[in-house]
């Protein structure tokens, strides 16, 4: 696919999208029909007190994602994903049956309990919404198709509580629209349902076990089988306790802080939505269409401080006596616009956060238990979001913490959290220090990238060009490489914390110090026992002139012993920029141009038999050509 907007034009993606778009859409048409009726119109039907009633919402639509989401992903992985899909859209057609009803007799009950159906509906579809994305796109095509399910729920959500919001805002009849457009709306979703290719099973001996507590468990020991993907669905737990802290107290924040109208709260809600399809499709070009961890903390940074902003834009607002009668008014009161930026931003940034994590997790998960891992991802959301909800309550009614001091604190306690987490796993924060700086100093383009296998053990050679080579093979290179580097370059106090978590491998010389160079020559074998790729610089120094040096014997005592496909590698444009030594000592001179243009150029699989010195210097070469 030449971009993720080509997934759109494809069976495999377009009916699941639409199926999925409609879904999220119809829920928040109807929840947030309810949150407006119950924020400003229902003194009739409702004694709670304001600052309570949303935030009571979103736990009933929450709470049986913590009941039956382990049961759901069991479903998911048992049964063919496409079917289950018609059978929940089925069931939605009745549950928004039983809202219209709840909505004509003013029953709040009714109402309530409508809406936790409705949250066993998204709790069905979760595992199967994340699951199904790796079965049907290619490893290249995940962040894309990650970024087009987000953006495409932030436009459902934004649309959804545009018009659920607008339609019960209005004077007459309010009701009755809603009404008619959740049940058309639940049924134009599963039309499209039946356009879903067949997925297949993924494990068809699965035998369901309808515990729920038992299987609750079992699938958090999934995710705990794997370190990486267990932060990482902690990292999207807290995103939707952030989430959730924030969107439900947006109506009572624009009436009670902003002074804002139902019309106000919409306008935040897409100024919100907005940013975050925007930070969502903005993931695919900023990682170049691989799973970029960088981009997490860069997010979580974003998250923090306009979180805090909100709350300082808001220090010193004057006492809402009268609601603002127009948007256009509202955006002239002192502060309101900072506010309505603090909301892009916070979108714009949360897309950064969100999008490489869910790919993270999809992609590192055994595909035979996957839609377990999201069952038990989805359980943990479901217990941040249910306790995000209750300490809301319990901040604001018993503590009177105000709502602009409650949504800092969480901006806070999410830097914390975030920060918790990059120090259990260091490749996060490593990879937001490569990403930065390549991004800042280098554009890379990739030349016949899709010839490095996604596993299984292999060797890179490349030819030695400047001190940031193994940065911009890491940047280019979607299946992170152990690098194997002169121990000098490894102790470099800069980039030491990269090369150490990275998994780098130091070497040296025989008569610098053989103990190395023997226990590195283990570790390359080890590595590549293990299926490991692992990525070599057989010239043994880094250029002083521009030109290769020829090719030393150790890659010929690696394959030796570890007979593994080989494959060349050039980078092109490498000399001349600040980390070469052309001109001097690399660091010492200011660069020539502040974002050099460089490439990466893989060549095709050397067969171990076929892999001498002297072959790969020559591969390495042709592939360079002129362009040094």
């Amino acid at each position: 696919m030449s971009n993720q907007f080509s997934l759109l034009g494809t069976r495999r993606f377009l009916p699941f999208f639409i199926t999925q778009f409609l879904g999220a859409f119809n829920d928040n048409v109807f929840k947030q029909g309810l949150i407006i009726l119950l924020t400003y119109k229902a003194l009739t039907i409702s004694s709670l007190p304001v600052e309570i009633r949303a935030p009571l919402c979103q736990a009933i639509f929450i709470l049986p994602f913590f009941l039956f989401s382990a049961t759901a992903g069991q479903l998911a992985d048992r049964y063919d994903k496409a079917i289950l899909i018609r059978l929940i859209k089925t069931l939605e057609v009745g549950i928004m049956t039983l809202a219209c009803a709840g909505f004509f007799m003013n029953n709040l009950s009714f109402l309530l309990g409508s809406l936790f159906l409705l949250g066993i509906h998204s709790t069905l579809f979760g595992p199967i919404k994340y699951a199904i994305l790796p079965q049907t796109l290619e490893a290249e095509e995940l962040v894309g198709g990650n970024a087009l399910i987000e953006t495409g729920t932030s436009l459902a959500i934004l649309v959804g509580s545009i018009l659920g919001g607008f339609l019960i805002a209005q004077p007459s009849g309010g009701i009755e629209s809603l009404s008619i457009a959740i049940v058309v709306v639940s049924f134009i979703g599963l039309a499209a349902s039946f356009f879903i290719p067949r997925t297949g099973v993924a494990a068809p001996d699965l035998k369901v076990n309808w515990n729920p507590v038992t299987e609750t468990w079992r699938n958090i020991h999934f995710i705990r089988e794997n370190k990486t993907v267990f932060l990482s669905v902690l990292g999207i737990s807290w995103f939707w306790f952030y989430g959730v802290t924030l969107q439900s107290n947006i109506p009572a924040l624009t009436k009670q802080v902003l002074g804002g109208d139902e019309f106000v709260v919409i306008m935040l809600l897409t100024t919100l939505s907005v940013g975050i399809g925007i930070g969502s499709l903005l993931c695919e070009k900023l990682s170049g269409k691989k799973v970029e961890l960088g981009l997490v903390p860069f997010g979580a940074i974003g998250l923090t401080a306009f979180g805090v902003d909100i709350w300082l834009a808001t220090l010193h607002h004057p006492v809402v006596t009268t609601l603002t009668p127009d948007l256009r008014t509202f955006i002239d009161q002192p502060g309101n616009l900072r506010v309505i930026i603090d909301f892009f931003g916070l979108g714009l940034f949360s897309g950064f956060y969100i999008v490489p994590l869910y790919a993270l997790v999809q992609a590192r998960s055994e595909p035979t238990h996957r839609a377990r891992v999201i069952a038990g991802n989805n359980i943990l959301n479901a217990l941040f979001m249910v306790t995000a909800s209750l300490l809301t309550m319990l901040l604001l009614n018993v503590f009177k913490v105000s709502l602009p001091a409650l949504l800092a604190m969480t901006a806070i306690l999410s830097a914390i959290v975030t920060l918790y987490i990059f120090t259990l796993v260091p490749e996060f924060l490593m990879r937001f220090l490569v990403w930065m700086f390549m991004s800042v100093f280098y554009k890379v383009e990739r030349k016949n990238i899709e010839r490095i296998p996604e596993e299984g053990a292999c060797v890179l050679v490349c030819n030695h060009v400047s001190f940031l080579d193994a940065l911009v093979l890491a940047t280019a290179i979607r299946r992170p490489p152990r690098f194997v580097m002169d121990h000098n370059i490894f102790k470099n106090p800069l980039m030491n914390f990269i090369f150490k978590t990275a998994r780098a491998i130091p070497i040296a010389p025989h008569k610098v110090d053989a103990a190395l160079l023997e226990k590195a020559y283990d570790d390359i074998a080890e590595a590549l026992e293990n299926g490991e790729m692992v990525c070599i610089f057989p010239e043994g120094r880094i250029t002083d002139n521009g030109d290769m040096y020829p090719f030393k014997n150790g890659i010929q005592r690696i394959v030796d012993r570890s007979p593994v496909p080989v494959y060349p590698i050039a980078l092109q444009g490498m000399w001349g920029s600040f980390s070469s030594r052309k001109g001097g000592a690399a660091f010492t001179k200011l660069p020539r141009r502040f974002k050099s243009h460089v490439a990466v150029s893989v060549g095709q699989a050397v067969p171990p038999a076929q892999a001498t010195p002297d072959y790969l210097e020559a591969c390495v070469r042709e592939l360079r050509g002129d362009w040094k």
